[in-house]
């Protein structure tokens, strides 16, 4: 087809007025949308195989609902293909799991951001970044699955800066982390697969922050794991008499443990163990008191102390992934808003019609 056939299909100023009425409604984050036609949608709909009107989400507060159809619109309008949509319902639903999530997380002081992680062949077949760059821009999956999520807090939710969500300051990536686990490059079993869920599936949660680990030159597996220490335990972030963390260890940081005999779970033992920090520290924080509450000034003794970010018992809740390329050692910590569910959620895709 000629270029001049094509225009003539495409018409442009039709779509930048469909766009403008978008940002009239009030719909949008900031960004353009695309205009949620009743054909696109049905295509999500038939994606998914799901009754439009299923009830996925409630939020007690304010008495909002979403269902099925309203997470399509707004997947559709997050610049998703119809084909991704199951995986944004897995999405949901792994952060529907989060206490959190449930509660008044979407409208924090700390304006927290979904973490979404994708296992399975799902990855590959629609395109996933799992490797370099999988924090950042650059990949449609990545991108609007995430952004799909924003939308339906924002739209179904009525969740809207300066409104109901009360963040500070926000996170930059409040609707931009998702990315697929590199489970080609990992030495353990997909993050999902030993949660109970193996093949394509899901795991989210809500963070408080990330923070990355730039350490590409010890070959100690403890001077590693140290560095991962350090920075889950650091003050900044830490309110709570405990707090909840992660890792998303880069092939070469993942490969070095485990070439030292380190599993998953022995990862997160070490982590539990030594993350945190001594009385004294946390006294010129002013956070060294802590009783079943809010972190705040005590009497800094006895200072040698050492208070445990990760409470004892709470080994499995730190989660371990692997994301990412070979280029460097550098790895992210992952600090949870609340606590992690711990859990993964099956994608689950429309049957072929002519398997019906």
């Amino acid at each position: 087809m000629s270029a001049p056939a094509v225009e003539a299909e495409l018409d442009a100023d039709a779509a930048q007025r469909a766009i403008e009425h978008c940002y009239e409604q009030g719909w949008s984050d900031g960004l353009p949308l695309v205009p949620a036609t009743r054909p696109l949608v049905d295509a999500f709909l038939a994606a998914a195989g799901r009754p439009a009107d299923e009830v996925i989400g409630h939020m007690p507060q304010v008495d909002r609902t979403v269902n099925v159809e309203l997470a399509a619109i707004n997947a559709a309008m997050a610049g998703c293909r119809p084909e991704y949509f199951p995986v944004v319902l897995a999405a949901w639903e792994a952060l529907m799991r989060e206490r959190a999530a449930k509660g008044g997380g979407w409208q924090s002081t700390s304006g927290p951001a979904p973490l979404i992680i994708v296992n399975g062949p799902i990855r590959e077949r629609l395109g996933f970044n799992s490797t370099g760059g999988v924090f950042g821009p650059g990949f449609r999956p990545n991108a609007t699955v995430a952004r799909a999520i924003g939308l339906i807090v924002r739209n179904a939710f009525g969740v809207i800066p300066h409104e109901l969500e009360q963040a500070t300051q926000g996170l930059p990536g409040r609707w931009s982390i998702c990315f697929g686990e590199n489970e080609e490059d990992s030495p353990w079993p997909p993050l999902a697969a030993e949660l109970g869920v193996p093949g394509d599936a899901v795991t989210a949660t809500l963070l408080r922050t990330c923070e990355y680990v730039d350490n590409r030159h010890t070959s100690d597996p403890e001077q590693l794991l140290g560095d991962f220490a350090d920075t889950i335990g650091r003050s900044g972030s830490w309110i709570f008499q405990h707090a909840g963390a992660g890792v998303v260890l880069c092939p070469e940081h993942a490969d070095l443990l485990a070439r030292a005999g380190y599993s998953r779970a022995d990862v997160q033992r070490w982590l539990a163990e030594h993350s945190g920090r001594s009385t004294e520290a946390l006294a010129r924080a002013g956070k060294d008191f802590a009783e079943k509450g809010v972190r705040r000034p005590g009497d800094g003794t006895p200072g040698d102390r050492f208070q445990r970010t990760i409470p004892e018992g709470a080994e499995s809740s730190i989660l371990v992934a692997v994301a990412g390329s070979r280029t460097a050692g550098i790895s992210m910590v992952v600090r949870f808003f609340a606590d992690w569910s711990g859990t993964g959620v099956p994608i689950v895709t429309a049957a072929p019609a002519d398997a019906a």
